[in-house]
């Protein structure tokens, strides 16, 4: 009886350090390890999306758009912003720091790019926005909407940013532009009819 009592207590005693071991896993591999594997930067300058939003009648093309051949402009250049911001407006600290340190000099900012696509890979925006008629907002979500740019997350070890990866390790996500994954463009593309497209459209 007591042998049993025994074999009882410890097979408890396993299965409990079985459990511990395997929350204690999940806290360090989901929440400790992620936190410590990326570090935090600001953007050089904090950009309020919305208030240029709110400046202009084209939306986000007005900065973002397509150059004569198609190809997309991506992150605007200082001579984009020259002629509304050769004198300082507003009084905020962040406008008087880009005339004086970008505009005045000539320089350009040195943007953190949260997305950027690998070499093997080509995305065409002209065919998704001008083709397709997708919203800017469907894979970046209310972007024009900020007053302010979120914090830059560098991975450690790939040096790529953690919006490419997605915020959680686990790959769920509530919106499309939590992370663009191969998956989001196939699950879209298997919806829409016609768009089987081979492999190597998008890929090199």
């Amino acid at each position: 009886m007591d042998e049993k009592k025994q074999g009882g207590k410890s097979g408890g005693i396993i299965f409990l350090s079985f459990v511990i071991g395997i929350a204690v896993s999940l806290l360090v591999g989901w929440v400790i390890f992620p936190s410590l594997l990326y570090s935090k930067k600001k953007q050089p300058i904090d950009f309020n999306h919305q208030l240029h939003v709110d400046s202009v009648d084209e939306g986000c093309e007005s900065c973002h758009y397509f150059r004569e051949d198609g190809s997309f402009s991506g992150v605007p250049k200082l001579a984009q912003c020259i002629d509304c911001h050769e004198e300082v407006q507003g009084d905020t600290p962040d406008e008087t720091k880009f005339v004086e340190e970008y505009v005045a000099n000539g320089r350009e900012v040195p943007w953190l790019v949260y997305s950027r696509q690998p070499d093997c890979v080509f995305f065409s925006h002209a065919v998704h926005v001008r083709i397709s008629e997708m919203e800017c907002a469907t894979c970046h979500g209310a972007i024009g909407e900020s007053t302010s740019s979120k914090t830059y997350e560098k991975n450690r070890i790939s040096g790529y940013s953690r919006d490419i990866w997605g915020r959680n390790i686990s790959g769920f996500k509530k919106n499309s532009w939590d992370s663009m994954k191969m998956d989001d463009c196939a699950g879209c593309h298997e919806r829409e009819p016609g768009r089987k497209d081979a492999c190597f459209v998008c890929h090199k």
